[in-house]
């Protein structure tokens, strides 16, 4: 009987470690699927021209790295230009959006208003709505404006989102509606009760909201170059199309790669700090109660 429980424990304890390789060994195999294209990127960043071209079956590895593309890229076009465009873009969008959001959805969640539940509905509706008309009545409305090739016509349409208004409104109804009848009766004001309770319990859902907001707007093409014509308001991701069209031309694909590190490196360095915050934000966001 005990050979039995023995034999049983050692073949439970196998099939484990079996289940267990067979995960990690897909898990590497999708990290490695994932993660080639940039070290592809960053591999062919680093290979003299003469070489990459004279590669007529491609190399895995460079024996002879330079930081030479890496020059060119801040010396051929102003890349640091638009990479300060881009700070000042995304700093100010997202400091609006949250100055917006914010007391949104804190409205929705919170307080007793005639006809909030429909407006609320009719709100989420705009969702619905296909991004292509929405660029279109914003170009229309920036033009008529004459903000073309301002900072305020790339910002204005982006200082709200009904996704994020949705988002945290959500995570502001999980709130117990007890710590807000508590604060009332002592006497707290509602932004007070905002900016003391709500906002630090769900702090990571507004720092990953705000993280997405970073990478949204960092990662913004298509409203900068309706909007833009002038290299003085070119972001980073337009800039790349100016880089492959006037600056090292079609053929030099070592320091294009170069320039596409150099604009992809914040996102990534600001990813791996805020990762954990990110996942903590997204998986509240998805529990109710």
């Amino acid at each position: 009987m005990n050979r039995d429980i023995i034999r049983s424990e050692k073949a439970a304890k196998t099939r484990g470690v079996i289940r267990t390789a067979i995960i990690y060994i897909i898990l590497t195999v999708w990290a490695i699927v994932v993660l080639f294209p940039f070290y592809w990127m960053i591999l062919t960043s680093v290979k003299e021209y003469a070489s990459y071209n004279s590669e007529y079956v491609p190399k895995f590895f460079t024996l002879t790295p330079t930081l030479e593309n890496y020059s060119s890229a801040f010396t051929s076009v102003p890349l640091a230009r638009y990479f300060i465009n881009t700070v000042i873009f995304t700093v100010l969008t997202t400091g609006l959006m949250l100055i917006v959001i914010i007391p949104a959805a804190f409205a929705f969640s919170r307080l007793e208003f005639k006809g909030r539940d429909a407006v609320f509905t009719l709100f989420l509706s705009l969702m619905m709505i296909p991004n292509e008309l929405v660029v279109i009545t914003n170009y229309t409305t920036i033009t008529n404006l004459d903000l073309r090739n301002t900072f305020t016509g790339l910002i204005l349409p982006s200082v709200t989102s009904v996704f994020y208004i949705y988002l945290l409104k959500e995570n502001f109804s999980q709130i117990p509606d007890e710590l807000y009848y508590a604060a009332k009766v002592d006497g707290t004001r509602d932004l007070k009760y905002l900016f003391r309770v709500m906002m630090p319990i769900c702090r990571p859902t507004i720092v990953t909201i705000t993280i997405l907001k970073i990478i949204e707007c960092w990662n913004s093409y298509v409203w900068p170059r309706l909007v833009t014509d002038d290299q003085n308001y070119f972001l980073v991701s337009n800039g790349i199309q100016e880089i492959r069209e006037n600056g090292f031309g079609r053929e030099n694909i070592p320091a294009m790669m170069a320039a596409v590190v150099v604009i992809s490196a914040p996102l990534i360095i600001l990813f791996l700090i805020f990762r954990k915050k990110i996942m903590e934000g997204v998986a509240r966001g998805g529990t109710k109660g």
